[in-house]
């Protein structure tokens, strides 16, 4: 399950401490290739994430945002509007989700065909 919240307000940065590890290593790998910016979180935010009640049912997860200690404040407050959007980073994070998303499409074994084959 990748999760995609709050994108735009800086550099994307996927919340390492609560993501499976091969998503993560993945990520970041491709991120690498790309050079474009990814920066690890693992302090605690405040709520949770939609990838959390997943997580807790044992899918592998990883959230991605662009939320900071910085950007926390704008987050649910007036101040959350689109004027508050960096459109380049939201495109360097359009340009890193849209390759990672192919990148898991091709690189993680297929269940559903086996699942739908009644196997």
């Amino acid at each position: 399950m990748v999760n995609l919240d709050t994108m735009g307000l800086g550099p994307t940065n996927a919340w390492v401490s609560h993501a499976d590890p091969n998503l993560a290593k993945l990520a970041f790998g491709l991120a690498s290739a790309m050079k474009l910016p990814l920066s690890g979180v693992n302090v605690e935010r405040v709520g949770s994430t939609d990838s959390e009640s997943f997580r807790e049912k044992k899918v592998p997860t990883i959230a991605f945002s662009s939320l900071t200690q910085a950007t926390l404040p704008i987050l649910h407050t007036i101040k959350d509007q689109l004027s508050q959007i960096k459109e380049d980073d939201y495109y360097e994070s359009y340009k890193f989700l849209s390759a990672y998303l192919v990148y898991l499409d091709h690189a993680v074994p297929a269940r559903a065909a086996g699942a739908s084959a009644g196997r």
